[in-house]
């Protein structure tokens, strides 16, 4: 085989010196047959075998493991041949060769069998949409959690809207629905979806086969499309996704990197979707590569065509009938809420946000409290007690909904029950404070903590005097402008004249 150098001297004696391929044999010390393959062969085009190496221990497996590797067309995608398993069966069947060989073997099989090619899509404005979720890493409140990503993403303009949820629930998914159809201020005429299970019941294995399209819509699902009246798509089930909604699938993992990277620190779901939105914001600056426009142009030419928002969104949130606990609490999904023991109820209405919990008694909410995502805790609103605890001071010190919240109360809350308890020691000393504590639920909590002060200062340690601190707080004495005098001097002196006792004395005599 000539080196390069060797034949570029072949090249430049044949076609610029003119020699003739005998000449140039005998002068390099080359066979003819390699002159003339040096040029007429690519030179870009590496060495090929013509003929498969001999394999005498995999050569007759060889067919077996095409076989094998055939049928994962039409497994699933968790559950198709490996070459462990391969491995496997051949050893079963009496192969004596080591796993590597297999390894290879699968690896030219899937460069010749798996070359897949796309369709070039193109959509209308306002008439699709893609929607998906996916999983990132944050740190919230200071604990590194999995956060659950909703995607959806507007197939003409590439609008893309990000919200990130505890759970993959069903009222999230809604919600997150109702999200972005304000972020795009109208809604797509139809969603596509990847078989989601929170938008998608499959009643029975066998309804779902390769090829064909999922089962039954959840009732929940259907309502809500119906509400904002949409058309939803679902990719056939056992068909890569990618060919009939890649654009999301790319957007999910294009958000976790331009995102989510680095890793947000936040101290709430809150606030990670307000981060979220605003970097969903100047994404519409950003121009897809053979785009004539930008991002936020193109969505400003779709939007018209996007379909109006109702007149109201709809209720995201699971609705469920709870007998309450004796402890007067309602529980939802293995966790417990507390409720106003004064409005308590035998049966209340529990209806389950993403973010919130609220207990209803037909359509008074009674408590509203964050959702909670752990199981068995115990949620308590210190404030629903208070009127039991009036009636009970003996419970005071080992109430439980007051702990977590004893351990927050300024110096002040402490040296005024101190001092209440040492004026009214048989328990009127702790009613009067829970008299306190519940002003919280009329005043600001930093408004009751400077009357306190102030009650303290002045030495009215009772509810009376936390209450005229309150009324002076909030509605100061304001002194009016004096008056102005200087055009009736004879008015000057009114006021400040000396005192003439003796007009008194000469009113008790007459009194007399």
């Amino acid at each position: 085989m000539l080196t390069p150098e060797e034949r570029e001297r072949v090249r430049r004696a044949y076609h610029i010196e003119g020699k003739s391929v005998r000449e140039i044999s005998r002068t390099i010390g080359h066979s003819r047959e390699a002159i003339s393959a040096a040029l007429t062969d690519d030179p870009m085009v590496g060495y090929r075998l013509t003929n498969p190496r001999h394999a005498p221990v995999f050569g007759p497996f060889r067919e077996r493991v095409d076989e094998l590797l055939s049928q994962n067309a039409q497994l699933p995608r968790k559950q198709r041949y490996t070459s462990p398993k391969i491995f496997e069966i051949l050893r079963a069947e009496g192969y004596q060769g080591c796993e590597s060989r297999i390894r290879q073997h699968i690896a030219g099989w899937n460069r010749t069998h798996k070359h897949e090619v796309f369709l070039p899509l193109e959509f209308d404005p306002g008439t699709d949409a893609q929607c998906d979720w996916g999983e990132a890493v944050a740190v919230i409140n200071g604990e590194r959690q999995t956060v659950q990503v909703f995607t959806m993403r507007l197939c003409y303009s590439r609008r893309t809207f990000v919200a990130a949820f505890p759970s993959q629930n069903q009222e999230s998914f809604l919600y997150g629905h109702v999200l972005a159809f304000h972020h795009f201020r109208g809604v797509p005429h139809r969603i596509s979806y990847d078989n989601l299970a929170t938008a998608v019941k499959i009643a029975f294995d066998r309804r779902a086969k390769p090829g064909r399209p999922p089962g039954r819509e959840q009732r929940a699902f259907q309502t809500f499309r119906s509400h904002y009246l949409f058309e939803s798509h679902f990719c056939t089930v056992g068909i890569n996704g990618a060919h009939e909604k890649g654009g999301v699938e790319h957007g999910v993992g294009f958000t976790r990197r331009q995102y989510l990277v680095p890793i947000p620190e936040v101290t709430s779901y809150e606030e990670l979707n307000h981060l979220l939105l605003q970097r969903c914001l100047h994404d519409d600056e950003r121009r897809v590569h053979r785009q004539p426009l930008a991002i936020g142009a193109a969505w400003q030419e779709e939007q018209p065509h996007l379909r109006p928002l109702p007149p109201f969104d709809y209720d995201c949130c699971e609705i469920t009938t709870v007998r309450l606990t004796p402890y007067s609490q309602a529980t939802y999904a293995t966790n417990r809420y507390s409720v106003p023991v004064k409005r308590a109820r035998r049966e209340v209405t529990v209806k389950a946000y993403p973010f919130h919990v609220e207990i209803l008694d037909g359509t008074t909410t009674l408590a509203r409290h964050p959702r909670c995502y752990g199981s068995e805790q115990d949620l308590f609103d210190p404030f629903h007690y208070l009127a039991l605890l009036e009636q009970r001071p003996g419970a005071f010190d080992y109430a439980k909904p007051l702990k977590a919240w004893r351990k927050d109360w300024p110096p002040s809350y402490h040296l005024l029950l101190h001092k209440l308890r040492e004026k009214w020691p048989e328990g009127r000393g702790v009613q009067e404070f829970i008299r306190v504590l519940m002003l919280h639920q009329d005043y600001p909590s930093q408004l009751v903590e400077q009357a306190i002060e102030q009650a303290l200062a002045l030495g009215c340690v009772h509810l009376d005097g936390v209450e005229h601190c309150l009324h002076q707080l909030t509605e100061p004495v304001h002194q009016g402008a004096p008056l102005d005098l200087s055009g009736r001097p004879d008015l000057d002196t009114i006021g400040t004249q000396p005192i003439d006792l003796s007009r008194y004395d000469r009113l008790l005599k007459q009194s007399w």
